[in-house]
């Protein structure tokens, strides 16, 4: 759950099941009174028809906690943070970063580092499209330590350079206007 929508939807779940809750945040619900096996059952249920699901396995409900952590540290903050991103992850979640890169890897297939690197991807992607930045100020927003370091990375993410895929944007925004 990354957004307030979503959030919304939970809340209105539980409320409309009749089960008494204290908090709900990124990835996690705080239940005040235990819920039998039914009320577990149609909640189930009733989060899939919205698009979302209910996490009971201590791996998967771990994972999705890494992916909101790493989704809200890259789209979500004004600045990333100064430390390492392990350190910041580790910290946030109180858990040894080795062992949650590789938890992470063995449910994802792809390792914790690349989940990384393709959301920060897809911020300068954003930022890109905004233009309201240059390429160096957002590869100093994103804690790159160059513009070659950034535009290397993208170019092995999207296959595209940085600039190129600016004015693939500003092309096709240019045809919208002309239509």
């Amino acid at each position: 759950m990354v957004s307030l929508r979503c959030k919304m939807m939970v809340k209105a779940e539980l409320k409309n099941l009749g089960i008494e809750y204290g908090v709900v945040e990124l990835g996690m619900v705080q239940l005040l009174e235990e819920i039998t096996p039914q009320q577990t059952s149609q909640l189930k249920q009733n989060l899939l028809r919205s698009g979302l699901q209910l996490l009971d396995d201590k791996k998967t409900i771990l994972i999705e906690k890494i992916k909101n952590v790493v989704i809200e540290m890259v789209h979500y903050s004004d600045e990333l943070p100064m430390v390492n991103y392990s350190e910041y992850i580790s910290s946030k979640l109180g858990y040894d970063y080795t062992y949650l890169a590789n938890t992470f890897s063995e449910i994802n297939g792809i390792t914790l580092q690349q989940y990384i690197i393709n959301h920060k991807i897809e911020k300068v992607k954003e930022l890109l499209m905004y233009d309201e930045l240059t390429l160096t100020e957002i590869s100093f927003k994103l804690h790159y330590s160059s513009v070659a370091h950034l535009s290397n990375q993208f170019k092995k993410v999207t296959g595209l350079s940085p600039s190129y895929y600016k004015s693939l944007k500003q092309k096709r925004v240019g045809n919208l206007e002309n239509m």
